[in-house]
């Protein structure tokens, strides 16, 4: 694998990503003082090779990943294995971009039909003759 696939036309050299394998964090007995099993992820945006629509979008986002400069950033270590987190490190970093790029819907504005507007000031005007029945009547 040399590059990371992002849609039909679309691919990302693995030379533009920083792997570095750091240990990781939390339990893990004796291994998780001696082994390097996490792996810190590093992508620029802007030296990278991808479309300008593409560095738009994911500069544009609002990620804590992103930082100011322009650099995702990505710490895997689910796994045991530094293949494992290497892998799911890649696969995070290719969801992040997939979802950036991709397109919203636009929403196409509609009106209430004329029965339900007519439904919906009926049962205002039964919920009101209800609510008249509840009051004092007039000396």
């Amino acid at each position: 694998m040399q590059a990371l696939e992002l849609s039909a036309r679309v691919c990302l050299p693995l030379a533009e990503i920083e792997l570095n394998a750091i240990r990781a964090q939390g339990a893990g007995g004796q291994n998780v003082n001696k082994l390097s099993s996490a792996i810190h992820l590093r992508f620029d945006i802007r030296a990278s090779s991808l479309p300008d629509f593409y560095k738009e979008r994911l500069l544009a986002l609002s990620d804590q990943r992103v930082s100011s400069d322009g650099i995702i950033v990505i710490k895997a270590q689910q796994y045991r294995t530094q293949e494992q987190n290497r892998s799911d490190a890649l696969e995070r970093l290719k969801k992040l971009i997939c979802a950036a790029v991709k397109q919203q819907k636009s929403r196409k504005a509609t009106k209430p039909s004329r029965s339900s507007q007519r439904k919906r000031v009926d049962t205002k005007v039964a919920r009101g003759k209800t609510k008249a029945l509840r009051r004092k009547p007039p000396i």
